[in-house]
C-alpha cells in the first residue's frame, strides 16, 4: 500500500513528486516515451518496493535517470575521451548508455552487471522531478511482469495505482517506447528504443 493510502490515483505536481521521492516513495511519471516507475536509488526499502510491484529480480539492475550528470558521476566510472564524446552527443536526450561503474554503486542498481545503465534527460517532467529532488531516480518502465509497457494514463492507474504513492502528472515524450540502451565502450546497440511518433 502506497504512502498516499485512498489517494494513489490522484496526480501528483512534480514538487509533490520530489517530496515522496525524498521521503522513501515509489512514484509513476512520464518519460520519452513510456511511464517510469521510480525512487531514491539510495533507498534499499523503496527499489524493493518496486521489484516487488514489477515482480522483478534484483539481478537486472536498473536505470538512473537524472538531470545532469553530475547527480551520477559518484557511481560512473572513466572512459576515453572519444567513448565520452559519443555519449555526450546523445545527451540530454533519449539514449541510456551502461557505463563502468565504480564498486561504491549499490548493488541493487548495478545488478549482476560491471556497468550502470544512465540516461542525461531532457523529458521536461522527468528532468524536473530529478532537479527538483535532487537525486537520480531509479527508472525501470511501468510494466506488469513480462507484458508491454504501460503507455496511458489509464491502464496504469488501473495496474499499479494502489500500490504507488502517486502518479506525477504530465504527457509522455515523443518515443512510441522506452529509450534505447547502448554499451558506452562498444557503441552496441543492446536494446533498441523506441520511434518518434
Amino acid at each position: 500500500m502506497g504512502l498516499l493510502t485512498g489517494e494513489a490515483n490522484r496526480l501528483l505536481s512534480v514538487e509533490e513528486g520530489a517530496r515522496i521521492l525524498r521521503r522513501g516513495g515509489v512514484i509513476a511519471y512520464p518519460t520519452e516515451g513510456v511511464y517510469g516507475l521510480g525512487c531514491d536509488p539510495l533507498q534499499w526499502p523503496a527499489v524493493q518496493r518496486i521489484l516487488e510491484i514489477k515482480q522483478r529480480v534484483a539481478d537486472k539492475g536498473f536505470i538512473l535517470l537524472a538531470s545532469t550528470f553530475s547527480q551520477v558521476e559518484p557511481w560512473v566510472g572513466t572512459l576515453d575521451p572519444e567513448r565520452w564524446r559519443r555519449v555526450l552527443e546523445t545527451w540530454p536526450g533519449p539514449t541510456t548508455w551502461l557505463m563502468p561503474t565504480r564498486p561504491e554503486t549499490p548493488a541493487w542498481i548495478r545488478g549482476s552487471h560491471e556497468t550502470v545503465a544512465v540516461r542525461i534527460t531532457r523529458h521536461p517532467v522527468a528532468s524536473a522531478l530529478s532537479q527538483t529532488a535532487a537525486m537520480p531516480l531509479v527508472s525501470t518502465s511501468a510494466n506488469p511482469g513480462g507484458q508491454e509497457p504501460l503507455r496511458t494514463l489509464e491502464a496504469l492507474q488501473e495496474h499499479f495505482a494502489s500500490r504507488l504513492d502517486g502518479i506525477v502528472e504530465g504527457a509522455l515524450g515523443e518515443l512510441d517506447g522506452p529509450t534505447e540502451i547502448r554499451d558506452a565502450l562498444t557503441g552496441r546497440i543492446i536494446r533498441a528504443g523506441g520511434l518518434v511518433r
